[in-house]
């Protein structure tokens, strides 16, 4: 009798992009010779032997996959063991690259709003933050404010002009 039957690369599931080379494998932990080796895709028949050499592969090589190892004794009785399903999905190259691309403009786009928010919080630090020299270094402090009594209103004239040099 057969028995253990492998699919390599195992199951449940492979992932491929279009022309990718695929190849199956089958095995058997058990089974005296001779072992034959059927492939079905989705339950079809598909081709004989061990190795299911898929070549550069499409998406209409997605299925279900599945191996039956079969063996003889005494030329009466068959025995037969079927592997796991592998299922095969073949993704078109566009839509990987696709999900790269968009992956990659996602992590661009949080990068370039974290330094605009660490941009804005620096610039708003050093707003808040008195400088540590005075900001007319050549001049003298102005005259400290008189103080005003509750009512008074104090007037200043306040006159811009640009500095020379």
């Amino acid at each position: 009798p057969v028995a253990n039957v492998t699919i390599a690369p195992g199951p449940p599931s492979h992932r491929v992009g279009t022309g990718d080379p695929v190849t199956l494998s089958c095995s058997v932990q058990e089974g005296s010779a001779p072992v034959t080796f059927t492939w079905l895709r989705d339950g079809q028949e598909v081709a004989q032997g061990p190795l299911l050499a898929l070549g550069d592969v499409e998406p209409g090589h997605s299925g279900a996959y599945q191996c039956v190892a079969t063996n003889q004794l005494d030329g009466r009785r068959v025995f037969r063991a079927l592997s796991p399903e592998l299922a095969l999905v073949v993704t078109p190259r566009g839509h990987l690259g696709t999900a790269v691309a968009a992956g990659v403009g996602g992590s661009l786009l949080f990068l370039v709003l974290l330094l605009g928010v660490i941009g804005g919080w620096h610039r708003w630090h050093r707003l808040e933050t008195p400088p540590l020299t005075p900001p007319y270094p050549n001049r003298s402090p102005p005259d400290p404010q008189p103080s005003l009594d509750e009512g008074e209103v104090l007037y200043t004239h306040v006159v811009v002009t640009k500095r020379a040099g």
